[in-house]
């Protein structure tokens, strides 16, 4: 599917329609016949036709029977569609700006000014038609992201293989994929080694190494290898489904500003028809020619048209979402993109954000009396920690994987946000999180030879630190086994992603997280980072943001997990990390950074505030049209064929400026901007 945005007349209106993705059977439509595939562009190529060979025959000097017809053909496949939406609109009790011009055409005609009434037509058609082809871009600039996934695939069975529509797929299918076909669904290799083409998901630019493990993503294009795939999400909740999902919702948003140009352009429009009436009726009363008067009011019902005002602040927002799509970042909404430029403050989660996100196990140790060996211990809590999406969780199972251990089946699984994880795990309750108890003191204890601790039972344990690692305490029914210390790397662009954004907002960061304080200290050390809160439960991470925000800052929250869902909702804006993020903080973000690349968060932001810069640049450039040919028409004497080029141009004017967004310079990641472009 893909993004169709198109701009008529004043109007701003979004459809999504099929697109068939290129392939050698079904090369990409040239760019004629991508124009002609515009119904604004074919009218107006309609319109314009009639209108030149009626102009020719009238100025031909043959009789009006003779191009009469085709002017009247000029007016109708030109006008027949905004007078037609206008009409609509009217019956809802609302004046569309377009019936105003189509009423002006008419009023034209009905003074015998047929030429000038078919021209305003064509022009606006034209207009039309080149706002539409121009912001068709911003489909082009998403269809990458919006390639469907295959609508077959190759399912392994006990008796062979079988082929089967993606869509009957499910969690726990395995897929045979053969070099060259597109993946199927989101699933990770068993095995076979590879490479993917997944530039449509995670925007990177070169093929990925896949092995047994990896994770692959449905609609990307498989290498050279064959791979042997269990699928992890059904269909419509994968990667894929989500970026079509998140598109689709953002081409039916209207940004703030949107919002309040349109509840005052009824007023408006009602207001140029009673300033029309007027500038038609007083000039009549003090003796003025009927034509005169006439062409006069008509002039000044064209000019005085807010369409380059409506179309100010769309075109950006929407050319920003485009290619902020194109890089990796999927923005939910227009609100959202303008909400993004407003920020002024930053806070960041630590784990899975501002590092990996993939922690590694490096120490076991049961404590003394618990009678277990390290390799018992990591099974235990592996086993709990299975079914958690948490990347601690994850970490200790594929710990426990990595060293062969058997992992028992849970019951009853809990993961309270913030604290840890418990489940019945071979008819103990073992928990595996925080605590808060001292830390224990010296025990003296002896080890026999199987590896089994024997000593008294320990008084009480707490997570810790080690040079910066997190340590975890594993219980069972409630009594402390032993502890699991992990370590997570900082991501590699972490360090110039935090400058990027202090210069942005003028502040530095604040580093939100549940971790200790010492593990906090030093992913702050090596960032940058002075405003420090640790050991945060979700309500504290939500009380940081409110704080910063009572002080009359606009916060911008980043973080990746369930716990950090709370304060994406909680701030100003929120930014998901990672397309394998939890769907609760997808869900909530109102931006997802779908290639875990911390560099795009003030790239985002940057891109942001210039559509905001280029929607207050549109809303002058409108206002100044406006006002100069108004006066022109009430002071002078403004032709009507002036009068409409000058309306019309306007109107493409702001369209075009806002499409500006679409290029590839708009795209600054990895930067640390100047002082002078902060705000």
């Amino acid at each position: 599917m893909s993004l169709h945005v198109f701009l008529y007349g004043g109007s701003v209106s979004t459809t999504l329609t099929p697109v068939r993705v290129p392939s050698p059977a079904h090369p990409a439509p040239s760019r004629r016949t991508r124009v002609l595939a515009l119904p604004e562009a074919r009218w107006a190529l309609a319109s314009t036709a009639a209108f030149l060979l009626a102009l020719a025959l009238d100025l031909g000097g043959l009789p009006w029977w003779a191009y009469g017809g085709l002017y009247a053909l000029a007016y109708v496949t030109g006008g027949w569609e905004p007078a037609l939406e206008g009409l609509r609109a009217l019956r809802e009790r609302t004046l569309d700006v377009d019936l105003l011009m189509i009423v002006a055409a008419l009023g034209a005609a009905a003074i015998g000014q047929f030429l000038d009434g078919a021209l305003l037509i064509v022009i606006f058609a034209t207009s039309g038609a080149l706002e539409a082809l121009a912001t068709a871009r911003t489909a082009d600039s998403v269809r990458g992201l919006l390639d469907l996934a295959p609508t077959m695939a190759t399912r392994a069975t006990d008796d062979g293989e079988e082929t089967v529509p993606t869509g009957e797929l499910i969690a726990g299918d395995v897929l045979l994929i053969r070099p060259g076909e597109r993946i199927g669904a989101d699933g990770r290799v068993l095995d076979g080694a590879s490479e993917a083409d997944q530039a449509t998901i995670t925007g990177e630019p070169l093929p990925v190494a896949k092995g047994p493990g990896d994770e692959v993503f449905a609609g990307t294009l498989n290498g050279t290898g064959t791979l042997r795939v269990r699928v992890e999400r059904d269909p419509a909740d994968s990667v894929i489904a989500r970026i079509v999902t998140m598109v689709e919702e953002a081409s039916r948003t209207k940004a703030p500003t949107q919002l309040f140009i349109e509840k005052i352009e009824q007023r408006y429009a009602v207001g140029i028809v009673i300033a029309t009436l007027a500038v038609f009726g007083v000039p009549l009363v003090f003796g003025a020619d009927l034509t005169d008067a006439l062409l006069r009011a008509m002039t000044f019902m064209i000019v005085a048209s807010p369409c380059a005002v409506v179309l100010a602040t769309m075109p950006p927002l929407l050319s920003a979402i485009a290619n902020a799509g194109r890089h990796g970042v999927l923005v939910k909404s227009a609100v959202a993109m303008e909400r993004l430029g407003e920020v002024d403050s930053v806070a960041l989660d630590k784990t899975g954000t501002l590092t990996e996100g993939s922690p590694e196990v490096s120490a076991v140790r049961p404590l003394p009396g618990s009678g277990l060996t390290a390799d018992a211990l990591l099974a235990l809590a592996a086993a709990a920690e299975h079914p958690s999406e948490h990347p601690l969780g994850r970490a200790v199972v594929r710990a426990a994987k990595e060293r062969g251990l058997r992992i028992a089946g849970a019951r009853d699984f809990v993961a309270v946000p913030g604290s840890g994880v418990t489940a019945l795990v071979e008819g103990r309750v073992i928990g595996v999180g925080r605590a808060g108890a001292p830390v224990i003191e010296s025990v003296d204890a002896d080890a026999d030879e199987t590896g089994v601790v024997h000593a008294d039972p320990p008084r009480a344990v707490v997570p810790g630190t080690e040079d910066g690692d997190t340590v975890v305490l594993v219980t069972g029914d409630g009594a402390p086994l032993g502890t699991l210390a992990l370590t997570d790397r900082l991501r590699p662009h972490a360090p110039a992603a935090t400058a990027a954004l202090t210069v942005l907002t003028g502040t530095a960061p604040v580093l939100l997280t549940g971790d200790n304080a010492r593990a906090a200290a030093k992913v702050a050390e090596a960032t940058g980072l002075v405003d420090v809160r640790a050991e945060l439960l979700p309500e504290g991470k939500v009380d940081a943001v409110r704080e910063l925000q009572d002080a009359g800052r606009k916060v911008l929250f980043v973080g990746d997990g369930v716990n950090d869902a709370p304060a994406l909702a909680a701030a100003h804006s929120g930014i998901a990390m990672g397309c394998a993020g939890s769907d609760l903080a997808l869900e909530t973000a109102d931006a997802v950074v779908v290639r875990d690349e911390l560099a795009t968060v003030p790239a985002v932001v940057r891109l942001s505030r210039t559509a905001r810069r280029l929607v207050l640049q549109n809303l002058v450039i409108a206002g100044a049209f406006i006002t100069g040919l108004v006066l022109w028409d009430l002071l002078g004497h403004l032709p009507l064929p002036l009068g409409v080029a000058g309306h019309e141009g306007s109107t493409v004017l702001v369209g075009l400026n806002g499409l500006r967004l679409l290029r590839e310079s708009a795209w600054q990641p990895g930067q640390v901007p100047s002082q002078g472009t902060r705000g």
